[in-house]
């Protein structure tokens, strides 16, 4: 009986040791596929990663000028030039008999801030085309061969869609004011000029780098005012006012009555038209047309503030634009909190909305276009020194922002502007423009104010939109639809051979 016992108990402690194996084993087991599960994850995240590198950021960061990189790139290779949209050469680089590379500009202050410099660091296409400016497509032999010789190789070049004649037009329509100018393609979203003024010569602006950025230098010359200006965007603001009401209002906005004594009592406050003008019996179309304050402040009071806001979100207030250049975000704060000041001085476009002339540009834009705003770009092409193309940019649409019928709407009132209301001056027997003038008053003398005008033409099917700014250009637009006049005359004069 001993034995049977001694071999049970045997039997029972082999049992055990098995189950403790294969419970050791089960254990590591599981952190072999937890481990394992882990490395898949990371791996996917590595994936993952590379992938938004290479799509996302690696042309970001090969463009940073901490990048140490690029220094090597410049030693093998001589700079590509930057070109207008018909090959005219903005930027290029030539070397003296010594065999020193210096970058020249022939164009001088013209395209000063859209080209921008690349000494003292890299600002504008200079900055944002760096990468395909350090990069050579000549052909694997003779890149060879270069190499041998210690001969450098020729970079590929960027030809813009901007257009020389047209950034002269917008260059002297804002004569000495300082100021900018946006004129884009609404179909396709190239920019054809860009100018912001004051301007500098990127020639000399290693010497005069130091007086550039002086404190005692009030002027901000090396700031893009097209793309990082922010102004009140004044009375153009009342397009947006105008299709907020529509869409609040779809069944009865067309019924829209107000009659302008010239004042309107708000609050304590006392809210008046340009010059206390009395526009007299107005419908909604009228009241744009005459950019009537006091007839807009009445549309402002009767608004969801909470969908205006929606509104302005959804036309890229707030919030990124998509563009590849330096830029500041346009604001507008107003909500349901908000009080009646601020609800009123916000529809006329004044309170504390602030925009970008680029940005007014595209939202101009979307409207000529039909609802949909393409995104605005620079760069039509990247070619190598010998003429190949090597990447070819195509238009890209941001999204439909509003509908063909508000789009129409929208132009129609534009349209009674310059015909029926404030901006006679743009009437023109080869052409139709439509348009909106805005005051953006930016302290308690109105006189002070800065004068706008963003419009496009022709209105039956639009070839160029202009957004222009003039700081201090006073009240009535007169100021700002004289330079858009310019623009416009210029441009159809060429068109049509004259």
């Amino acid at each position: 009986m001993e034995k049977v016992q001694k071999a049970l108990e045997s039997q029972v402690k082999e049992e055990e040791e098995i189950l403790q194996v294969e419970e050791r084993t089960r254990k590591v087991n599981r952190e072999i596929r937890l481990a394992g599960v882990l490395f898949v994850l990371m791996f996917i995240a590595t994936i993952g990663y590379f992938s938004y590198y290479v799509t996302a950021k690696s042309r970001d960061i090969i463009n940073s000028s901490y990048n140490a990189r690029l220094d090597t790139f410049s030693e093998k290779i001589v700079r590509g030039e930057i070109r207008g949209s018909g090959g005219e050469v903005l930027a290029k680089t030539v070397e003296d008999e010594e065999g020193n590379e210096t970058r020249n500009y022939p164009y001088e202050n013209l395209f000063a801030h859209v080209v921008g410099y690349s000494a003292s660091g890299k600002t504008g296409l200079e900055s944002s085309a760096n990468q395909y400016l350090l990069t050579s497509h000549l052909n694997v032999i003779d890149q060879v061969n270069n190499e041998l010789s210690e001969v450098k190789s020729p970079a590929d070049n960027v030809v813009t869609t901007l257009d020389p004649y047209l950034q002269q037009l917008a260059y002297d329509a804002l004569g000495d004011y300082k100021g900018a100018c946006v004129i884009l393609e609404p179909s396709t979203g190239k920019i054809l000029a860009m100018v912001s003024k004051p301007d500098y010569n990127p020639n000399t602006i290693s010497a005069d780098w130091e007086s550039l950025i002086s404190e005692e230098n009030q002027d901000a010359n090396l700031l893009n005012r097209a793309t990082q200006g922010l102004y009140p965007p004044g009375s153009t603001f009342k397009l947006l006012t105008t299709l907020e009401y529509i869409r609040e209002y779809p069944d009865t906005w067309e019924n829209y009555q107000f009659d302008c004594e010239g004042t309107l009592p708000y609050g304590d406050a006392v809210m008046s038209c340009y010059d206390n003008h009395v526009h007299g019996h107005l419908n909604l179309r009228l009241s744009l047309a005459n950019s009537c304050n006091c007839s807009f402040a009445t549309v402002g009071q009767q608004l969801n503030l909470d969908s205006f806001h929606a509104l302005c979100d959804s036309f890229l207030f707030n919030t990124e634009l998509p563009l590849s250049m330096e830029y500041k975000e346009s604001s507008f704060v107003m909500d349901g909190t908000s009080g009646l000041a601020e609800r009123v001085q916000t529809s006329i476009g004044q309170g504390r909305t602030m925009i970008s002339p680029i940005h007014n540009a595209m939202i101009t834009s979307a409207i000529a276009n039909g609802g949909t705003m393409m995104s605005p770009y620079l760069i039509d092409r990247v070619e190598s020194s010998d003429g190949k193309i090597v990447k070819q940019f195509m238009p890209s649409s941001y999204g439909k922002l509003l509908s063909a019928s508000e789009a129409e709407t929208l132009t129609d009132f534009m349209v009674a502007v310059v015909n029926e209301g404030t901006s006679p001056s743009l009437k023109s027997d080869s052409y139709q423009v439509a348009g909106k003038t805005g005051s953006a008053e930016f302290n308690s003398n109105k006189e002070d104010s800065h004068a706008w005008f963003v419009g496009f033409a022709p209105a039956e099917n639009p070839e160029i939109v202009i957004s222009i700014i003039y700081e201090n250009g006073g009240l009535g637009g007169s100021v700002a639809t004289k330079g858009a006049k310019a623009l416009f005359e210029g441009y159809f004069s060429k068109k049509n051979g004259q």
